[in-house]
């Protein structure tokens, strides 16, 4: 493998992350914030690894037995590519001679977010799980095989639908884990799909300045369904961990906080006992 392809630091760790595979343990809690580690951290019963570099907030502790890394991936599903990538190379790669070990390593991953909700009915507050997410941002499109994890019939409906523009990227629709997805559903949260955007303003239909290229996109996504069931959110980071997770032979599902309601304009300003009820209701299931 070229020196480019797999690259670490002197000290051994992965390039981006700073980790070493001693640092990290099989269930991962994925946040966006690296102040939201935090948070999450603060539930466990003792901590062993802290460790940060750049937007990745790194803290491996344990929880009622439970080994767990919880780790900040910042915005976006760019960087969900160099955290899902870089986290399967320290489980499932040697990063002294850079060859993939001989038994592969599978990986438990939950997203903890924000976000905002496309139906009326959704409040401020309340949970949603994501049962399949839908990528605008492009991200796993560049990857071989994309076709084969995909909801194509979905897609084609959605595309339709939409009247989706050409000079937009091609959504994508993943599937979450199915035994992840039914372990926290069984708990109560309220499920659907969830579109996850490549940005904040335009890309979700805000307008300061600037027109969105489609100014109507909520209504359109608030109206479509597929099978009966919705979309029910924005977030900015699932397509990509469910994309690369099914590709790398991990687990993978989200569940947010909706902390704004873009039908009805409402906004919870105070969301930190929404996200510390989550939180713990997270750990105590995963």
């Amino acid at each position: 493998m070229k020196q480019t392809e797999l690259i670490t630091n002197p000290d051994g760790s992965i390039f981006h992350l700073h980790l070493k595979p001693v640092d990290i343990a099989q269930k991962i809690v994925i946040v966006g914030d690296p102040d939201r580690v935090e948070m999450v951290s603060s539930f466990f019963d003792s901590i062993r690894v802290r460790k940060q570099n750049r937007e990745f907030n790194t803290v491996t502790g344990t929880y009622k037995s439970k080994e767990i890394t919880v780790i900040s991936s910042g915005i976006g599903t760019d960087n969900i590519d160099i955290l899902l990538n870089e986290l399967d190379a320290i489980v499932n790669f040697n990063l002294s001679t850079k060859k993939p070990h001989d038994t592969k390593t599978s990986l438990e991953i939950i997203r903890i977010g924000t976000s905002g909700g496309l139906q009326g009915e959704i409040e401020p507050g309340s949970f949603v799980i994501t049962e399949k997410a839908i990528g605008f941002d492009g991200v796993m499109n560049y990857y071989s095989g994309i076709e084969a994890i995909s909801d194509i019939s979905f897609e084609k409906e959605f595309m339709e639908y939409t009247k989706w523009p050409d000079r937009l990227s091609y959504p994508y629709i993943i599937e979450s884990d199915r035994e992840l997805f039914t372990r926290f559903e069984s708990v109560g949260i309220t499920s659907g799909y969830t579109v996850s955007s490549p940005g904040f303003y335009g890309p979700q239909g805000r307008t300061l300045t600037i027109e969105p290229y489609i100014p109507n996109i909520n209504d359109l996504l608030g109206s479509f369904r597929y099978k009966g069931n919705k979309i029910m959110n924005y977030e900015m980071e699932s397509s990509a961990i469910y994309g690369l997770s099914k590709m790398l032979g991990h687990k993978a599902v989200t569940i947010c906080a909706v902390i704004g309601n873009r039908v009805t304009g409402k906004f919870l300003v105070d969301y930190k006992p929404n996200i510390t009820e989550l939180i713990g209701l997270v750990l105590e299931h995963l």
